[in-house]
């Protein structure tokens, strides 16, 4: 697929790295896991994998599922009692995905999220690592946001904005948001019969906000509203995002088959839309200084390795973005750093597999790695500059 090219949306097997989010209606009913529903839901996962897709799953039901096996009463939940019910349902979650998704030779890992883990820079970066390192390994992450320790000060509150905020961590190019309702309409449809389905949005525009609806039943946090608000991330960063129903079995075939979904378009790729965000929107913390043979790796396409850096000057962290000069000052481009810089001062020079003794730890073989690095000249016109205002936040390292 091109990186220069639109996202229109479309039948999934296009897409190679595919987010998939289940709503709690979906998953639990009257406190008990739909095993039937998670066994075609694992199924449909099953065949994405098979043809070559990474999926990610985001999956909202332990609090659901934990009051259920405590026996917890209807209603709203304490703080207390929501947190020991998500330890509880947590543990049967993982347990069910992993049976359903074992049983199709499939391995499912477990992640659980805060808002501070995709905000904080360093823990960002080691969610980002986790996720790649399970998906090259052949599995299949299970996301869900750790409601066992989250505050209301310190959470997302609803899976929708949780599963975009993935998407755009493992870039991946296409996020799907399961729910009990099949797309976006005009008007709610349960309150407004003259209500239009829209099967396709290709900007989200004040006209879209305003069509936002609320949560359509109890197990739900979310609703349309953050539907949208999840839209808005996704689509910034690269990704096609669709809504469809989740209600029937083999969601995920269905929208292949061509079911009712909205597709929001992406106006670029998620690599395209971080080389943008990389090149244009980070303020560089320090600089690398490279010698020849390092410049050639970079223009050709390479990661850049300790033993290729010369000099590092400024006060960086891992994840800022540093300029890459060549011998004599030229500006060679832009890169987000895989070290801070005492440690990276340590291994210039020095071939990878002596980071490790150096350090006294295995940091990564690169210093910048190809997808974190931009060429002057090569960053094309800056596509992620609606980022900060999509996400809520500014122009730091968390955002792709």
């Amino acid at each position: 697929m091109s990186e220069t090219r639109e996202q229109d949306g479309g039948p999934l097997s296009r897409y190679k790295r595919i987010v998939v989010k289940i709503g709690s209606a979906l998953l639990v009913e009257r406190g008990a896991l739909k095993r039937a529903w998670l066994d075609a839901l694992c199924a449909d996962l099953a065949a994405l994998s098979e043809r070559g897709a990474e999926v990610i799953v985001v999956s909202s039901g332990a609090i659901a599922l934990g009051r259920g096996v405590l026996g917890l009463p209807r209603g709203a939940l304490k703080l207390e009692q929501a947190q020991a019910a998500a330890s509880v349902g947590q543990v049967a979650l993982g347990h069910a995905y992993a049976e359903a998704l074992g049983g199709r030779g499939l391995t499912a890992g477990q992640i659980l999220l805060t808002l501070g883990d995709t905000e904080e820079r360093r823990r960002y970066l080691n969610a980002r690592a986790t996720l790649e390192t399970l998906l090259r390994l052949g599995a299949v992450p299970i996301v869900n946001e750790n409601d066992t320790v989250a505050t209301s000060e310190i959470r997302y509150g609803d899976n929708d904005r949780l599963a975009a905020r993935v998407a755009t961590m493992a870039s991946a190019d296409c996020l799907v948001l399961l729910s009990d309702v099949d797309g976006l309409y005009t008007a709610p449809p349960a309150s407004d019969p003259t209500a239009e389905f829209l099967p396709r949005v290709p900007r989200i525009t004040a006209e879209i906000e305003a069509m936002a609806g609320a949560a359509g039943s109890e197990l739900s946090r979310g609703g349309m509203r953050t539907k949208i608000d999840a839209a808005k991330i996704a689509t910034a960063a690269g990704t096609v995002m669709a809504i469809a129903s989740g209600t029937r079995l083999n969601p995920l075939a269905a929208i292949e088959a061509g079911g009712r979904a909205t597709w929001f378009e992406a106006r670029s790729t998620p690599a395209s839309a971080r080389k943008a965000w990389i090149g244009g929107h980070l303020e560089p913390r320090g600089t690398l200084q490279l010698d020849a043979g390092a410049i050639r790796a970079v223009i050709a396409g390479k990661s850049l390795l300790p033993a290729g850096v010369r000099a590092v000057t400024g006060a960086f962290s891992r994840g800022d973005a540093v300029r890459l000069l060549g011998p004599d000052g030229r500006d060679i481009g832009r890169g987000l750093v895989a070290y801070d810089h005492p440690d990276a001062q340590r291994i210039i020079g020095r071939n990878s597999r002596e980071i490790s003794a150096i350090l006294g730890y295995a940091g990564r073989a690169e210093m910048v790695h190809r997808d974190d690095l931009v060429l002057s000249g090569h960053t094309g016109e800056p596509t992620a500059q609606a980022l900060p205002e999509a996400t809520g936040q500014t122009g730091s390292a968390n955002q792709l």
